[in-house]
């Protein structure tokens, strides 16, 4: 089964475009007065991220590191250059706080819902000077809408006690791929070599190293069987819906020693639907 990447959530997509696109827009917020520099009155933390206050908030719990937030906001560089705003866009953005720059992980945290707060987010907690992003200390105007908790990724699956090799009671097909019913389907029909199935799975190597796994990303992964390795091909044909298999599978029935993983492959798998 080849490696897929989790995708990037749809919220965290826009919010990344947002803050590094130039806002193309007529109207403009003015900068304010203390764009420069934070004013003697702003407290600043031990990492260096100053703030003010512009607005007491209703609310009296703080966002978590993780925690989703649902914000309005407008940003500047130190010269007073609007470089994007949710203010003018007119829609107010949701957002992960583990997926944003470091200076608003950090001060998100100090608001309450309700609250208006400004930032001035020195470089080293904002772009750090990467090439196309806006460059220096930044400057926000943030009102925090509302937020929520995130679910807690799963915990990784451990290897299984034979993730070393076939136990006794295996059976093996003709070609070598041996195998063991975990939990017995609810399903009569098989899938064919060029179906389509939805499964859950996780896969290690025989030293029981976690290299994949459907259930830590949290989202079952649909995939036609003839274009994965042969072992999976085999194998999940064997299978009826709602069934959950273990397969050990022979290197020549998975990557064949041409990239890693290497060796023999293990995987638990759930056969979910045969789509098509």
């Amino acid at each position: 089964m080849r490696n897929q990447k989790a995708t990037h959530v749809a919220l965290i997509l826009l919010f990344v475009l947002a803050l590094t696109a130039q806002v193309q827009a007529q109207d403009s917020i003015p900068a304010p007065p203390d764009v420069a520099a934070p004013p003697e009155d702003a407290a600043v933390t031990a990492s260096g991220l100053a703030t003010k206050v512009l607005q007491p908030g209703t609310g009296t719990e703080h966002p978590g590191a993780n925690d989703m937030v649902q914000v309005h906001y407008t940003g500047w560089t130190t010269d007073g250059k609007m470089f994007d705003s949710s203010v003018v866009r007119g829609e107010p953005i949701g957002l992960p706080l583990d997926a944003v720059i470091q200076g608003w992980t950090e001060g998100m945290q100090l608001m309450v819902v309700g609250e208006k707060r400004r930032f001035w987010i020195p470089e080293e907690l904002a772009y750090g000077g990467q090439a196309g992003k806006p460059a220096g200390m930044l400057v926000f105007d943030v009102e925090l809408l509302r937020f929520q908790e995130r679910a807690k990724p799963p915990a990784a699956p451990t290897a299984p006690a034979d993730v070393a090799g076939p136990p006794a009671d295996a059976e093996y097909t003709r070609s070598g791929l041996a195998y063991k019913v975990l939990e017995a389907g609810t399903g009569t029909e098989h899938p064919k070599a060029k179906s389509s199935v939805t499964v859950h799975y996780s896969g290690w190597t025989t030293d029981g190293k976690l290299f994949d796994s459907s259930l830590v990303r949290g989202q079952p992964s649909t995939f036609p069987l003839n274009r994965v390795i042969s072992g999976w091909t085999e194998g999940v044909q064997l299978m009826v819906v709602g069934e959950k298999r273990r397969f050990w599978i022979p290197e020549e029935r998975a990557y064949q020693g041409q990239k890693p993983p290497f060796g023999m492959l293990v995987f638990d798998i759930e056969l979910l639907s045969i789509d098509q």
